[in-house]
């Protein structure tokens, strides 16, 4: 029945304050409320008090950015349906006059790829970090106020991650002051950029600078490729979308796009030259700004990814915890009621480290995002010391993160069983959605691998005594964690931070100086890298995931009000730790960090901590705070009630517009009637 909470029971077993863990997993009061108002905005909260005075809407925003009818819509009409949806939300940023933060949490809320979602994410940040203050100046009102739309053009058909073999070219013409911009090959076509093929007017194209017959690199270029008055394509300009990809909605609402240059002209004051620069005369000079400022927005959109993935994992998590808790098969006792999925210690064991994933993702992003203020301070101050860190860091849990959350996403749909099939679940879309993170800003091995350069550069130092900073600062005792030994004794030792630290600290250094002997093999050390790639891997995931360990430990150090909520973070902690320690326990025991008895006794204090997180599955996963707008699933509803919605929705589906299905009298009945013409087998 509507109005019913089928969670009630399950939410009063809470052992801590739901209110505060909100805030907690917010960031903030302030970003709590500010989440939380625009959430509700979206959702269409008819009692919702926004900024201060109540607003009565005067369209239904539900319907406005409704979106369970995605899977169903047609390409054209989805698209469509996306300008429609990105549109209005702009109108409610104007008309409500949000602030940057609000309009950013407004468009996360809408959840829908689009070409927005680039515009702000990238074109944004790219002139900001990468323009001259008169570039700025000129550029960034417009794109503010959306008189233009930008695009991040740098992908080619023929190299991704590759960045340094892109084949575009931008070649200095002295006699007019202008760059022409030129697609010399099949595979110099722009190929992926999110807005580029249908929406944005002007890009920033990222291309190898040519003057007087020497390449100078890749440098980035603002280009206009679209008439502002028509949005007809410029002369010498060819655009248009790539296709349909994985999925039924899913990304498909972007307009990922295909762009060659046919020797396009451009000023030479829309070559982005905060670094570089090229004078009239066309001699490339460097600006006494550093060009490792660039590295800047780099840790920013990477720390943005970590934080997505956080919001989509938890998402998959929220939906799977609620519906375990709603779904009951077996175990019925003399007709009694029977056993709650989530009660079975196999769910347990494959739910609970996800929500505990969910929350390590989130504090290691909060760090992130300290990160890069600490970074663009050191910067600007001419101080580059941490940035090779930073950028091998963000790199690393940028991989991660996104692998992580894509296999969590898929292993919750299994976790809902069959109905986690259905579209109305909200999981197949959000896997469809959420799985190009793997890929794009950095395919995930490829960055591992510029991790596991930091880790071989950082190991070769230690003996110069140069000491590591930042997260590989453990290095630093190295000779200690070369040959230290667990002193666990009992489970329960494993619950000291200290025992579960010092663990991962000795299997990360020992994978990597065990790698950098191994490299000091080869004569060749290029040779080497290439050989031992599957082991620089695994030794750069080691690394990072002690990152993610410490900053959750680091968060459980930090003053955390409200009854009970430090308690169960901790025990979220240590189910995240071990968990990683028991999923990779091979890489423990074969470096010789503990034996393999002490890692029975961590897997049996693993087991024994599912017990502690059960009676506050319900609470910890409504402290995301999703409105079931947002959540977008049948089994996620906040009132567990599942079963009469997934019969509603049933009935939602084109194919029972009619009771007799097109095509019926075509080929159905004359094959039960057998009027088929006899066929020769």
């Amino acid at each position: 029945m509507d109005g019913v909470d089928y969670l009630a029971d399950e939410r009063s077993k809470a052992q801590f304050d739901v209110d505060q863990m909100k805030i907690v997993w917010a960031g903030s009061r302030h970003a709590f409320e500010v989440s939380d108002r625009i959430s509700r905005l979206v959702a269409s909260d008819p009692e919702n008090l926004l900024f201060g005075s109540v607003i009565k809407l005067s369209l239904a925003l539900e319907s406005a950015f409704r979106k369970d009818n995605r899977p169903m819509l047609g390409r054209k009409e989805l698209f469509k349906n996306t300008l429609r949806k990105a549109t209005h939300a702009w109108k409610r940023i104007i008309e409500l006059r949000l602030n940057e933060e609000e309009a950013s949490r407004l468009r996360f809320y809408v959840d829908e790829p689009a070409f927005t979602d680039l515009h702000w994410g990238m074109f944004v940040p790219a002139i900001k970090g990468q323009g001259t203050e008169e570039q700025q100046q000129k550029w960034l009102p417009l794109a503010y106020k959306m008189q233009i739309i930008g695009c991040y053009a740098q992908t080619e058909l023929g190299h991704g991650s590759n960045v340094q073999g892109l084949e575009t070219t931008a070649t200095f013409d002295p006699q007019t002051d202008e760059f022409v911009i030129h697609s010399p090959t099949l595979t110099s076509s722009k190929w992926w950029p999110g807005g580029l093929g249908k929406i944005s007017t002007h890009a920033v194209v990222y291309a190898r600078l040519m003057t007087d017959g020497q390449d100078h690199g890749v440098h980035g270029f603002i280009v206009q490729l679209r008439s502002l008055d028509d949005h007809s394509p410029l002369p010498g300009i060819t655009v248009g979308d790539i296709g349909m990809k994985f999925g039924n909605g899913a990304y498909n609402s972007m307009d990922n796009g295909v762009l060659r240059f046919d020797h396009v002209r451009i000023p030479r004051n829309q070559m982005l030259m905060r670094v570089f620069q090229v004078t009239r005369e066309g001699k490339v000079t460097q600006s006494n700004v550093p060009r490792q400022l660039v590295y800047g927005t780099m840790v920013f959109v990477r720390q943005t990814i970590v934080a997505d993935a956080s919001c989509a994992l938890s998402r998959a998590v929220c939906i799977a915890t609620r519906y375990s808790a709603v779904r009951r098969q077996f175990g019925s006792q003399n007709g009694g009621a029977e056993t709650q999925v989530i009660d079975y210690k196999t769910q347990q064991n494959r739910l609970f480290p996800l929500l505990a994933s969910a929350y390590a993702f989130r504090f290691v992003g909060e760090w992130l995002k300290w990160l890069y203020t600490d970074v663009t301070q050191r910067l600007q101050a001419n101080d580059f010391t941490t940035l090779p860190e930073a950028h091998a860091c963000t790199a690393g849990l940028k991989s991660l993160t996104t692998s992580a959350t894509a296999d969590a996403i898929e292993e919750c749909r299994k976790l809902c069983g069959g109905h986690g099939y259905l579209c109305s679940s909200g999981l197949p879309e959000l896997f469809a959605v959420y799985v190009p993170a793997c890929t794009y800003e950095g395919d995930n091995i490829v960055l591992l691998l510029q991790v596991a350069r930091f880790l071989m550069k950082t190991v070769s130092q230690l003996g110069s005594g140069k000491k590591p900073v930042g997260t590989t600062a453990y290095m630093g005792r190295a000779e200690y964690l070369l040959q230290c030994r667990c002193d666990v004794q009992r489970a329960e030792d494993w619950l000291m931070p200290s025992a579960i630290l010092e663990a991962f600290e000795a299997r990360a250094t020992r994978m990597s100086v065990a790698c950098a002997r191994n490299l000091s093999k080869f004569t060749n050390q290029e040779d080497g890298f290439l050989e031992l790639q599957a082991d620089l891997v695994e030794a750069a995931v080691a690394h990072c995931q002690l990152i993610v360990v410490s900053k959750f430990i680091k968060k459980l150090q930090q003053d955390i009000p409200g009854n009970g909520v430090k308690q169960a973070l901790g025990v979220l902690c240590n189910v995240y730790a071990l968990y990683i320690l028991h999923k990779h326990l091979g890489d423990f025991l074969s470096t010789g960090c503990f034996t393999p008895k002490q890692g029975s006794l961590a897997n049996e204090q693993l087991r024994s901590l599912y017990s502690q997180v059960r009676p506050n599955a319900i609470a910890l996963v409504d402290a995301f705070n999703y409105t079931d707008h947002y959540l977008g699933s049948v089994l996620g509803r906040s009132d567990g009630n599942v079963y009469p919605k997934l019969y509603e929705e049933a009935w939602k589906d084109p194919l029972n517009d009619t009771v007799v299905p097109d095509g019926y009298h075509e080929y159905i009945r004359p094959l039960l009637k057998q009027q088929l013409r006899t066929a020769r087998l």
